[in-house]
This record gives C-alpha cells, structure tokens and sequence, in this order.
C-alpha cells in the first residue's frame, strides 16, 4: 500500500510538536529540581531607626525681662566758657590743658581789668554827686519854703499899701497920682517875686525826682561796670576736666569767643535707643493722675548693668534708668537715658574706669512674666512651633512666643508642665519619627 506524500508531511509535524512539548516539559522539570536544591534567604525584618535627640522636661518659672542696648557714654553737664568781656589775657590756670581736672572756684584765666576799674571808680563817683545834689535840693526846698511864707507876706503888705494910699486919694484927694502909681508898682514887684518864688518851690520835687533818677541810671551803669569787672575772672564753675582749650597768655580775646570746654564726670549718662515695642511691652511707668503735657510718664528707676563693649564680660557697672530723651519717627526706637554716678563708674579691681566716650552695652530690667518656659532659641521654628515628644514619637506643638532674646526664647502658651520638648537644632524633621531621647536637665 503506497503512501501518499500529504500523509508524510503529517506525520512528520506531528513527530515536530511531540518533540517539542518532550524538550518543554524536560526544561520544566529540570528548573524545578534546580529551584528545590537552592536554600531560601532568611526573611528581612523591617526594624524602623530612631532619632536620638535632646530633649528638656519643662518647668514653668517666673522670669524677669531684660531689655538690651547699646550707647556711648558721655558727662551729663558739659560746658562751653567764653569771655564776656573783651580785653588782653593777664592770667591762665596753670594746669590749663586738654585732659587735666581743674577743681571748683578754681581762676581758669584773667583779662586785664583796668579799663572796667577806672569806669566802676568813675560811676561811683557820679552816683555819690548826685546823691548830693539831691541833698542840696532837699535843704533848698526848705529854706524856699519859708522864704515863700515871707513873701506872701510882703505880697499881702503891699497890696494892702496899694489899696490904701489909691482910697485916700480917690476918696478924700490925699496924695498924688505918683504915690499910687509906686505903691502899685511896689505890690506888682512883691507878686511877681512871690509867683517866681512859688514856681521854684514846685518845682522842687521835680528836680529832685530828675535827681533821683539821674542816680539810678548811674547805679545801674554801675552795677554793669562792677559785672563785667567781676567777669574779668572766670572761674570754673565746678569739679570738671578740660575737655577743649584754645587759649594763650597776652591773647586778645572778644565777647563770645570759644575759649575752652569743661566736662562734668561727676555724673555720666547713657543714651539707648530701644525698640519702641519693647518699651512699651516691657519697661515700668510710673502711675500718675496730675495733669501733664503729651509726654511719656516717669520710668521706674531701676538698676541697670553698663557692659564696656572692649572690657571682660564679667565686669560691669552699675547705673540707674532716668527718663524718656525723644522718640525717633524714622526708627520707631525710644531712647532712654541712664544715670551713672562716678563712684560707680571706678573700677574696684584696677581696671579702667567707665569715662565718656565708652562704647557699652546696657541691660535694662523690666516687668516679670509669670509662669512661662524658657528654651533655647534655635529651639523655636519660624512658624512659632516647637518638637515635642509624646510616647517618644516626635510631634509639632504650636506655641506663643512673649520675647525673642539672641540665645534664648521665652514661652507663654503652648506648653504645659512636665511635656518634653526636643532642644536639639532639627532641619525638616518627619511628623511622628521615633525617638531616642536624652534629657538635659534630669
């Protein structure tokens, strides 16, 4: 029986397909014999790697608040002395120059009196004529006053006299027209002598009063002239230190002219330019219900420590907060004066003492916050949020910050007793992180 060629052809494919699944199945089956000789790995655990921080149990405490500045020192009374009076300078202190103390009354310098002298001896002169004048007039004024009674007598005889001798010859032709015409010139003579008279009497205390007027001019002329001899000497008006001098024994010097500057170190003061918010958040003003002008009120005259920027950090001077100077618009900062007494301005321990002209650094006292929380600054975020620990997971608190000093930051809300809060510097910490934590107050 012949075969046909189709019929190989599928016979042949089929043997293919057989052959094929054969190699499969063998491939399988070796990989699998192969899988059951390797050793499985040990399963991975999934261990999560805590944060080791530092972290602060919080304990509120009452805190006092201080305000820092920065200023320089300078004498509180510092003077400008120039002559009043112009002339030649006869006379300087010896010890006249840059740095030296001059102490109170002591003559800074002389200008030539002779010329305000000779005018005090020439106005006194004058004053005393003219006390004299007045005098005079005085005695004349009475001795007027008697001659006018005695001339109002010789006035009222004449007229008398007149009237007579004029009826007799009216009235019985005694006498002539002569003798009436001279008893009539003799009563017209005794009144203009008795009206010229009368008229110096009143005059009298007019003249008098000219007089007395006339010496107080002089005595007020005088009185200059004795000034400006006073002024001749100058002297130093109190313990101070020459701070400027220009001046020359035989220089001829004029009214007004910048001669020398004296310094008051007996009383130091410091003026602080402060924030204007810390001012009014922080200092202490005095209560007061008297009207006043639209001013700040009275600052509580606390007691302050004065740093010199170049001495060691642990000296310190003590000074005492005064008043409010001005209030700067373009700034919005209050500057405050402090006191510094020059006793405690001297160093105990031989160091330099505080002199004007020292840069420092001034703590200033203020009010006390109750029941607050003090952590290091870095500390607190710049969203006002703090890292907390809670079942030693890491979780963000937000807080209320009361001040912002350069080291620390002070807490008012947010935080309760006895929480734990992280104080070691974090970058992006993650939310819930676990923790490994070492306290640094325990």
């Amino acid at each position: 029986m012949e075969v046909s060629k189709e019929q190989t052809s599928g016979y042949t494919l089929t043997i293919r397909i057989l052959l094929c699944v054969l190699i499969i199945a063998a491939g399988l089956l070796i990989m699998k014999m192969l899988e059951n000789l390797k050793t499985p790995p040990a399963e991975a655990k999934n261990l999560e790697k805590p944060l080791r921080v530092m972290a602060r149990r919080m304990i509120p405490q009452d805190l006092s608040i201080t305000i820092k500045g920065y200023g320089e020192l300078q004498t509180r009374d510092e003077i400008s002395i120039s002559p009043e009076v112009a002339g030649r300078v006869t006379y300087i202190h010896p010890r006249l120059e840059t740095g030296e103390v001059i102490q109170a009354s002591e003559i800074l310098f002389q200008i030539d009196d002779r010329n305000y002298m000779a005018s005090v001896k020439e106005l006194k002169a004058l004053v005393a004529q003219g006390k004299n004048s007045i005098q005079r007039l005085k005695t004349q004024y009475a001795i007027d006053q008697k001659r006018l009674k005695t001339s109002k007598r010789n006035m009222d005889l004449s007229k008398s006299e007149f009237l007579r001798v004029k009826r007799l010859f009216e009235k019985s032709k005694v006498g002539t027209q002569s003798q009436v015409d001279a008893t009539e010139k003799q009563y017209n003579t005794a009144t203009d002598q008795y009206h010229l008279l009368l008229q110096t009497v009143e005059l009298y205390p007019i003249r008098i009063d000219e007089a007395t007027n006339a010496i107080a001019a002089n005595q007020a002329r005088l009185d200059v002239a004795q000034t400006n001899l006073e002024r001749c000497q100058v002297n130093a008006p109190f313990d101070g230190r020459v701070a400027f001098v220009q001046i020359d024994k035989g220089q001829y010097v004029k009214v007004g002219q910048h001669l020398l500057t004296l310094a008051n170190d007996q009383e130091l003061e410091i003026h602080v330019p402060i924030d204007s918010q810390d001012v009014q958040k922080w200092l202490i003003f005095k209560q007061s219900t008297e009207k006043k002008l639209a001013w700040f009120a009275d600052l509580q005259p606390v007691t302050c420590r004065i740093h010199w920027t170049e001495a060691p950090p642990e000296q310190y001077f003590e000074g005492t907060l005064h008043r409010v100077v001005k209030f700067d618009r373009q700034t919005r900062t209050i500057t405050l004066a402090i006191h510094v007494d020059a006793n405690k301005a001297l160093s105990q321990n031989n160091a330099l003492p505080l002199v004007a002209g020292m840069f420092c650094m001034v703590e200033i006292p203020g009010k006390t916050l109750k029941q607050v929380y003090q952590l290091p600054r870095w500390a607190v975020t710049y969203e006002n949020t703090v890292y907390a620990a809670k079942d030693n997971r890491l979780k963000t608190v937000p807080v209320i910050v009361e001040k912002l000093e350069p080291e620390t930051a002070i807490i008012s809300k947010g935080i309760t007793p006895h929480d734990v809060v992280i104080v070691t510097r974090l970058t992006d910490p993650i939310e819930n992180a676990l923790l490994d934590i070492a306290f640094d107050n325990d």
